[in-house]
């Protein structure tokens, strides 16, 4: 996993050609104007949801993981916190689900949290499919975000 912000983007010139694509994709568009949906930029190799919900507590959330896809979660509106974890860590509740391209973790609670970040505006957080993370989890108190979810094709 790496967590970062826009502001120093260039520095991750080392990641690979479809993440870097994610960062012009950025710097080229007005996300926060975007409707939530589904935008292809590359097929179905690379690309982004835009989505708005409301946070709340790590109870009331669930840990995943991906198997096709990295994530680049970018926060554009609101702040929220991601938990973090292994996937060698976790026990799994839902053997991988094609349909839903989404491995289903035990676990909603701080004790099943290794770590997590705190996204705020222009945050973002690479999610590569040994990182399971639980998103959607409140800082202070429920609050309706915008965030962009990238998805890059694990090559």
């Amino acid at each position: 996993m790496i967590f970062g912000n826009l502001e120093f983007a260039n520095r991750y010139d080392f990641l690979n050609e479809k993440l870097q694509k994610c960062f012009s994709y950025i710097k080229e568009n007005d996300l926060k104007s975007f409707e939530n949906g589904v935008y292809h930029i590359d097929g179905e190799d690379l690309f982004v949801n835009i989505v708005e919900y409301t946070t709340t507590t790590i109870e009331n959330r669930f840990f995943e993981t991906h198997k096709k896809y990295i994530d680049l979660h970018l926060m554009l509106i609101g702040e929220e916190e991601i938990h973090l974890n292994f996937l060698h860590n976790m026990i799994i509740k839902e053997e991988y689900s094609e349909e839903k391209e989404m491995i289903l973790l035990e676990g909603n609670s701080i004790e099943n949290s290794n770590s997590y970040v705190r996204m705020t505006e222009n945050d973002f957080l690479i999610c590569y499919p040994e990182d399971a993370h639980c998103t959607g989890v409140q800082t202070s108190k429920p609050q309706t975000i915008k965030k962009a979810i990238f998805k890059i094709i694990v090559e």
